[in-house]
């Protein structure tokens, strides 16, 4: 199963070992679960990632995000954009992880913002965008 997740998905793994965002980024890692990646993605995470606001969040210094994002990047199903969905979204960041998502062949978006991705202008996209909760709810109800 491939999926695209976006950052606030990352961090709120990262901030707690708690969870629904941890126990997704625990399945990626363990490589139960495909996540896509674009280049637009990573830098988007990287750049979030390294605020000094949301370093205060998380911990990490940068050695340890450049393991994260390059562990991230070697587990991933890496995909290049060559053209621009632009579903039109508010936040660019968002327009990007969709583009990703929909590159991919995504089965889910999984994000926190769920309410973010529902003006977008592009219907039929061929992924549900659903919370890390819901997309757990949905992976234990098809593997356990």
């Amino acid at each position: 199963m491939i999926i695209t997740i976006d950052t606030n998905v990352i961090l709120a793994a990262l901030i707690s070992n708690q969870g629904a965002s941890h126990f997704i980024l625990q399945l990626i890692l363990e490589e139960e679960l495909k996540l896509a990646l674009s280049t637009q993605v990573l830098l988007e995470s990287d750049d979030v990632l390294r605020r000094p606001e949301i370093k205060s969040l998380h911990g990490l210094n940068d050695s340890e995000i450049d393991d994260l994002l390059d562990t991230l990047v070697l587990l991933a199903k890496k995909h290049a954009i060559y053209f621009r969905i632009r579903p039109n979204l508010i936040d660019e960041g968002d327009n990007l992880i969709f583009e990703c998502a929909f590159t991919s062949s995504s089965e889910y978006l999984v994000t926190s913002n769920v309410k973010d991705f529902q003006g977008a202008e592009w219907k039929g996209a061929g992924f549900k965008v659903l919370t890390p909760s819901d997309f757990c709810k949905e992976w234990r109800s098809q593997h356990e």
